[in-house]
């Protein structure tokens, strides 16, 4: 059975490109009479807000899509994120970071031909290399991130790959993201280590998104070897962009459905709009 799911942050009214990832993901899983689930990803607190997710449960039913219940929030998924952590603890693999971003853009000036991943430079590992004592005594006192030994991670785990539906089968390369943040000392979980804790927790077996984040499935396929979680496939999508060929801002107030619902726009006109086909 498909089971699919459409993963939104209530840190903003969900615009065009939130309603062609939702029909996406719905329109997949219903075509095979498989699952659409709605997945609350709420991990930013201070951005977060009450109205926001009312919002979109509000804007979801006015396209009709049908949730299951009870919805998924990751707020209250916070034992499973550290049991995940202390796991990858205990195989060598996460080390403490005490650097700010404005030290690792110096340190990645000073690098020079720093090496570069899908989001701009990446992290030059300043704080892999200190001691356990050293990390002990700053952690007592500093703010920290948790990352993730990237190399190790891919000598634990060898060759990797996922299935892309339509291009087939993708070689992982593991050190895409370098050594990606896991967790901070303020919030028990990044995206990276979240979404494939969650995704495997609610059975998924199709991830259905948006194509800027088709690099991330690399390290997310790591992520998942390494925990023994199952490999969903994965289906990126067209991204919907606006007049300026930019996507779509939950800052753009005139282009959220909860304004287009305001001039009496129609489900059925927005699947027009967004070259869906009516269900």
């Amino acid at each position: 059975m498909i089971v699919t799911r459409f993963a939104p942050s209530p840190t903003g009214f969900l615009h065009l490109g939130h309603a062609f990832a939702a029909l996406t993901a719905h329109d997949a899983a219903h075509e095979a009479g498989g699952r659409f689930l709605l997945r609350i990803e709420d991990l930013d607190q201070a951005r977060a807000r009450p109205e926001f997710e009312t919002a979109i449960f509000e804007d979801l039913t006015w396209l009709g899509l049908e949730r299951e219940e009870p919805v998924l929030r990751q707020s209250a998924r916070g034992a499973a994120y550290p049991a995940a952590l202390k796991r990858l603890n205990g195989m060598g693999l996460v080390y403490p970071c005490f650097c700010t971003r404005k030290e690792i853009t110096e340190e990645v000036a000073r690098a020079g031909e720093a090496p570069h991943g899908p989001e701009g430079p990446l992290y030059p590992g300043t704080c892999r290399a200190l001691s356990k004592d050293e990390r002990t005594e700053r952690m007592k006192r500093e703010p920290y991130a948790l990352r993730l030994d990237a190399a190790k991670a891919a000598v634990q785990t060898g060759a990797l790959s996922f299935e892309e539906r339509g291009r087939g089968t993708i070689d992982v390369n593991p050190l895409l993201f370098g050594d990606i943040v896991l967790a901070r000392k303020d919030m028990p979980s990044a995206y990276h280590l979240a979404v494939v804790i969650d995704d495997a927790y609610q059975d998924v077996t199709l991830v259905t998104r948006g194509d800027d984040l088709f690099a991330a499935t690399h390290v997310q396929r790591l992520l998942q070897a390494l925990l023994d979680l199952p490999a969903p496939a994965y289906a990126h999508h067209r991204l919907i962009l606006d007049e300026n060929g930019k996507k779509f801002s939950k800052r753009d107030r005139a282009a959220t459905l909860r304004a287009m619902r305001e001039t009496g726009i129609t489900p059925e006109q927005i699947r027009v709009r967004l070259n869906l086909t009516s269900r």
